[in-house]
């Protein structure tokens, strides 16, 4: 979703937001003082208000999705939520149905509410013309709102288009104001279109008029969700605030126009930037200061209390102070004097330098961004957890206690907030005169189990609990598929970590001789190391050769630049499958076999090895994950990884990612990156996969119509770069893990989590759309989140049965954990390896570790 569109369906028009002090002005003035009700519903009761609901009067809104027109958004605008795009009427095979049939009926609910709304709903669409023109926005809407007789009360005004439940008596309606200097104005009020409740305009027009109702209950937006500050969650011993809030979303499903609202939580603390710097400053005085400030705080999200805003800090005014002045309208105003003027604060630090902070938001009428924003750090406070807090385990046990919600508790609180809705006068009056309502209960609707899966491993084969959805137990004493010889490697370990070495070493041996590589494991050369970066890395570079096949490092610390020098020399200048583990991991006899056990199985990983297998039926398939990762530290490059299978058992895997500049297209080198897997698939099978199906991770709001429209297009001609008769089936799959959605069991009639292999693939998925959802791993605590599938494109033939079943397969191949994970295991490894590349490589890795699963 691009930032206009969230604005949009936060309920502000483009231009409305208060800019920050110090940010460039836009070129409309006064647009930036425009008071949020501009472009939300007005107060009071319309002349021809609708009647009261009853049963018969009630009308459950259609969801025959229509084909977006440009012309239905009022403008050039971009839609939001991926609106629009139908893939499903090019998949002939499901056109008709999409739903699968196999595996056991369940019975859920789900965090969703109908909107019901009048018979022969309609919204009306105007276009306001002034005459002479009006720039200022605030301005056109208060000569507009003068005439309430004419319009009535319930309205909905973006400073050009007006939206009306009701239609005017005359297609053209001329009205007069005056501002305050007696300026005659004549104000051109035209119908322009009668929108159905399935428009997109509409289904935005939904979401502004619930973010008022949100307002009316007293919850404050932040980001995109609305929290509640007045019911906040204190944590005094760990310095910490946390407040409830929901995140929603109205959009149209199967069978019916939906909200869709789940749980939120903002964590706050209680420090602000300027008691952060001066702690700081404190313990690094000195020349080094401004580059660990610098270092500390660029990149965190702050929260300004006196608006309810955040922003990221992407700079340090070292030079600029509270004193500074800038310009408001004519005039130079100290920063100070503003917030004093403004907010009645008073600063109290005047010496405290100030926070940058990019306004991404465009300009109004689509003008330049406001620029810059200058913050004082005093009234900054800092959002979220630091990586020290989240080691924390005191923190998060706490935290965990007031965020994690069980699905009962969930349930309840969602429930509740429905309630609050129907019981809060202004917010019914206000969705009285609309014409609408929502309904009370959480959405109650039927799943599907799929069957557990059988694991194979070696010659034998195990079935595991379902519910654990895990099987680390059942694989112990199991010959692994295959383990290649291990019988040159080098262990590197600090004198001062040498025992947590041989304990290592020791535990090593005795583990593998459970999986059946014992005798293919023969003892390492182990090499002292001082505990800085320049001596390990010349130690790497003395010892490790082309005949080196695993080099194993005990770290000292955590500290990343070690991690990162290690990676990238054997990455990169040096291929060889590498393992880091910490001194510490290693320190503790309790956990050692069961930490010496996850290495054992890494190492025969990243050497070619393979594991366990599930039955994969159809012959000839390739499965390719892709996801994409941001390089901060690389100027926001785009790291885009892919990782394609290799064998009928899905256990060996090809591995390649592109470095892309910024500002490139999402995956703008996946042509060769595929052409890659399939010259290695033909060569390690001597013949081409006649099925590809493609899971396409990392793909955010708005991002939809560039997969469909630039990487499909871009696997097709890699598959075309085979050979012109080259025609493999294909099916190419979004993986959306990021979404609202929850779903909750009724089991012996308690709430619960649905068990792992749940599909929901009606009422609440998109009819213009091939999509399901898979819950496919257990949770020990909390509410387990479901993932969601969208198919952009099929020629695989596969039944959605046959789609989901293999979907749900292949989230049990995923090497790093003996268990099921929540994404195919293609898309996962394809995370890894973007994530180690963007994180500490920087750099495309040697294509001699192509075929190794190198970057666990």
């Amino acid at each position: 979703m691009t930032g206009r569109a969230r604005a949009r369906s936060r309920g502000r028009a483009r231009g409305q937001e208060t800019a920050a002090p110090g940010a460039a002005q836009p070129s409309e003035p006064a647009s930036a003082e425009a008071p949020p009700s501009e472009v939300k519903v007005g107060r009071g009761r319309q002349k021809t208000a609708p009647g009261p609901f009853t049963e018969e009067a009630l009308f459950q809104i259609s969801c025959g999705f229509q084909q977006l027109k440009l012309g239905e958004r009022g403008g050039h605008r971009r839609d939001f939520n991926d609106a629009g795009i139908n893939t499903r009427q090019a998949i002939e095979h499901v056109r008709e149905s999409k739903s699968g049939m196999s595996g056991r009926a369940i019975q859920l609910s789900a965090n969703y509410f109908r909107i019901l709304s009048c018979p022969q709903w309609v919204l009306y669409q105007y276009h306001v013309d002034f005459k002479p023109p009006m720039d200022s926005r605030r301005l056109r809407s208060a000569l507009l709102y003068q005439h309430e007789a004419a319009l009535g009360s319930a309205r909905c005004f973006d400073g050009a288009q007006l939206f009306l439940p009701h239609r005017l008596h005359s297609k053209e309606t001329v009205l007069y104001s005056e501002t305050r200097n007696a300026e005659k104005v004549q104000i051109t009020v035209t119908l322009t279109n009668e929108l159905p409740p399935v428009s997109p305009v509409c289904i935005q027009f939904y979401n502004i008029i619930f973010r008022r109702i949100l307002g009316m209950l007293d919850m404050q937006q932040i980001g995109r969700n609305y929290y509640n500050p007045n019911d906040p969650l204190d944590i005094p011993k760990h310095r910490l605030t946390v407040w409830p809030g929901y995140s929603t979303t109205i959009l149209p499903y199967e069978s019916s126009i939906m909200l869709c609202t789940d749980v939120s939580h903002k964590v706050l603390r209680s420090e602000t930037v300027l008691d952060f710097m001066v702690n700081l400053k404190q313990h690094c005085p000195g020349e080094r200061f401004p580059d660990i400030c610098a270092k500390e705080l660029i990149g965190l999200i702050v929260l300004t209390k006196y608006n309810n805003k955040t922003y990221k800090i992407d700079d340090i005014a070292w030079d600029h102070t509270p004193q500074n002045t800038f310009k408001r309208g004519d005039t130079d105003v100290s920063f100070r004097n503003y917030y004093k003027t403004q907010y009645n604060l008073e600063i109290t630090d005047l010496n405290q330098v100030l926070l940058i902070s990019h306004v991404k938001k465009m300009g109004p009428s689509g003008g330049p961004p406001p620029g810059p924003a200058l913050l004082v750090p005093e009234l900054c406070y800092l959002t979220g957890l630091t990586d020290k807090m989240r080691a924390d385990f005191h923190i998060m046990k706490d935290l965990d206690a007031h965020t994690k919600l069980t699905p009962e508790e969930r349930a309840e609180r969602l429930t509740r907030f429905s309630l609050r809705i129907q019981k809060t006068g202004d917010a019914q009056a206000e969705l009285g005169k609309w014409g609408l309502n929502f309904d009370t209960q959480l959405l109650e609707l039927n799943g599907r189990v799929l069957p557990g899966e059988r694991l194979f491993q070696g010659s034998k084969w195990y079935d595991y609990d379902p519910l654990r959805a895990e099987w680390a137990r059942e694989m112990r004493g199991v010959p692994l598929i295959s383990a290649p010889p291990l019988t040159n490697w080098l262990l590197f370990t600090t004198r001062r970590n040498s025992n947590e070495a041989q304990g290592l070493l020791l535990n090593l041996i005795k583990v593998s001789s459970q999986f059946g590589i014992r005798d293919c494991m023969k003892k390492p050369v182990m090499i002292e190391y001082e505990d800085h970066q320049d001596s390990l890395l010349r130690a790497l570079q003395h010892n490790v050769g082309p005949e080196t096949q695993m080099v194993v490092v005990v770290l000292s610390s955590n500290r990343k630049d070690k991690y990162d020098s290690v990676k990238k020399y054997l990455c990169v200048d040096c291929p060889t499958p590498s393992q880091c583990v910490l001194s510490r991991t290693l320190s503790k006899p309790q956990t050692l076999m069961t930490v010496a056990t996850k290495i054992a199985l890494q190492m025969a990983c990243k050497m070619g090895g393979e594991l366990w297998s599930v039955e994969i039926p159809l012959k000839q398939l390739m499965v390719v994950g892709i996801d994409c990762y941001h390089d901060t530290a690389g100027g926001k490059r785009s790291i885009g990884a892919l990782v394609a299978s290799l064998n009928q058992s899905m256990s060996r895997w090809f591995s390649r990612c592109v470095l892309q500049h910024k500002g490139q297209e999402i995956m703008d080198g996946l042509k060769k990156c595929l052409t890659g897997a399939l010259k290695d698939y033909l060569k390690f099978n001597n013949c081409l996969p006649s099925r590809i199906i493609v899971y396409r991770d990392g793909v955010g709001d708005g991002q939809l119509h560039s997969v469909v429209n630039y990487e499909v297009a871009q696997i097709l001609d890699a598959i075309k770069s085979m050979g012109e008769d080259y025609m493999p089936k294909l099916g190419v799959v979004v993986v959306k893990k990021r979404i609202s959605s929850r779903f909750f069991a009724h089991i012996n009639g308690k709430v619960s989590n649905p068990p792992p292999g749940t599909v929901v693939d009606t009422d609440v998925t998109r009819p213009e759309w091939y999509d399901f959802y898979i819950i496919s791993q257990a949770v020990r605590s909390g509410s387990v989140s479901p993932t969601h599938y969208n198919v952009v494109y099929d020629t695989s033939g596969l039944k959605p049965d046959h789609m989901q079943r293999l979907t749900y397969k292949l989230c049990h191949m995923y090497y790093n954990w003996q268990g099921i994970i929540r994404v195919p295991a293609p898309c996962q490894y394809a995370h890894k390896l973007a994530f180690l590349v963007g994180q500490s490589i920087h750099r495309e890795p040697n294509v001699k570790l192509d075929d190794l699963l190198f970057y666990f």
